[in-house]
């Protein structure tokens, strides 16, 4: 089975932040991630900000082998890791790693979303929100990564979740940090 593998890499790319600045979720906002996941079984999710592929990677392993994610990345080069990263975890859900910026690349996208994972630019987070909305149903979650240290660069992001009316909105934290998970009403 893949876990083995993917658990490889996930604790390789762990060792790899030691040494160099790479903003991954970590593992204890990945167990958060992963416990959502089992929580409420998506068959389809958007990631935004793919980096090179850790929370694609503890995502793909909570999913069914027919599940599917898709990821984008703006930087070539993290991309390219990335998809090397997942094909070496072999994890049994397909994994589309797109390359360009997520707001551009949203728009193209067909079909409805069950998770989206944000992490990627906070001051955007709203912006790829409002560009996904129309591609959740009700139920649809959305996690938005760094809701602790970064609040004030997504707070019209925080404010919209919190108080549009569209969603129920909570604070997960983690580490000093946390996540905004919001579920679509």
């Amino acid at each position: 089975m893949g876990t083995s593998k993917a658990d490889r890499i996930l604790r390789e790319i762990e060792k790899m932040t030691e040494t160099r600045f790479l903003p991954i979720i970590g593992p204890r906002k990945g167990q958060i991630l992963a416990e959502l996941l089992r929580q409420t079984k998506p068959k389809r999710i958007l990631e935004i900000g793919t980096l090179i592929g850790y929370s694609a990677i503890v995502m793909a392993k909570e999913l069914e082998s027919d599940a599917e994610i898709i990821t984008i990345e703006i930087h070539k080069d993290e991309a390219g890791i990335a998809k090397d990263n997942i094909r070496r975890a072999e994890v049994s859900p397909r994994i589309d790693v797109l390359i360009g910026d997520a707001l551009e690349v949203i728009p193209t996208l067909r079909g409805m979303f069950d998770l989206v994972f944000l992490d990627a630019t906070r001051s955007e987070y709203l912006d790829y929100l409002k560009l996904v909305e129309d591609k959740l149903h009700q139920g649809s979650v959305i996690v938005a990564d760094n809701a602790g240290i970064f609040a004030a660069s997504m707070s019209n992001y925080l404010d919209y979740m919190r108080k549009s009316g569209k969603y129920r909105s909570r604070f997960a934290p983690a580490n000093g940090d946390g996540m905004e998970i919001s579920t679509r009403l």
